[in-house]
């Protein structure tokens, strides 16, 4: 089976039924982080089999709940953003968000940006900075294996619009991280996910400011 009908069939298991742009998008981004890779260190996955299952139908896996809790345009950030992940897959599906990848080894986030000028992605940029100094407000900010959930939130609760969610992308349920999460934050849906291929538990922690 193609690396097309593979990307096609576990979108479709994922309830997401892409464009030929969004696929052939996607596709050529999981080649530029295999060619890449080669010179910047982006990921450990070697092979576009995994690329395409541990990190396209990973980060895709979000769009559907995404809908859910963002159906509007909103600014997004995805803090340790490294090769881009979750944020230009979710620039990719959804143009009308606007995502920053954050990250801060420069050459990660230069990646992005060539991977916003090579895909002609207005809504994606690489920005190269560290969260705790950034300035802005974003009404989503998302992270995938970044840090635990207490540093997650406390490097980047100045950012965070009144209304704003946290999304953190997680294996199996963090019981212990989300016990030690600030009062400043609270957890209001733990939603489990299943991606195609992918033999291993995923979870998606949602989290905003108490109150809202």
């Amino acid at each position: 089976m193609s690396q097309e009908q593979l990307l096609r069939e576990g979108s479709a298991a994922l309830g997401l039924a892409l464009t030929d742009v969004q696929c052939e998008r996607l596709l050529a981004y999981g080649a530029l982080i295999l060619k890449w890779n080669k010179v910047y260190n982006l990921t450990a996955l070697r092979d576009p089999a995994t690329v395409l299952t541990h990190h396209l139908l990973d980060s895709l896996s979000v769009i559907a709940p995404l809908r859910r809790e963002c159906p509007d345009a909103a600014n997004l950030l995805d803090v340790g953003a490294g090769a881009g992940l979750p944020g230009a897959v979710i620039a990719i599906l959804r143009d009308d968000i606007q995502v920053t990848c954050l990250d801060a080894v420069a050459k990660k986030a230069a990646f992005v940006q060539q991977v916003a000028s090579e895909l002609r992605l207005k809504n994606l940029r690489g920005l190269h900075a560290r969260v705790e100094v950034l300035q802005g407000s974003y009404g989503l900010i998302s992270s995938r294996a970044f840090a635990s959930l207490a540093d997650f939130v406390s490097g980047s609760q100045h950012l965070l619009a009144p209304q704003g969610k946290w999304m953190a992308m997680k294996g199996r349920a963090p019981d212990d991280e989300i016990a030690q999460l600030p009062a400043s934050c609270e957890v209001f849906h733990v939603e489990q996910l299943t991606v195609p291929g992918l033999d291993a538990e995923r979870c998606i922690v949602w989290m905003r400011k108490p109150g809202v």
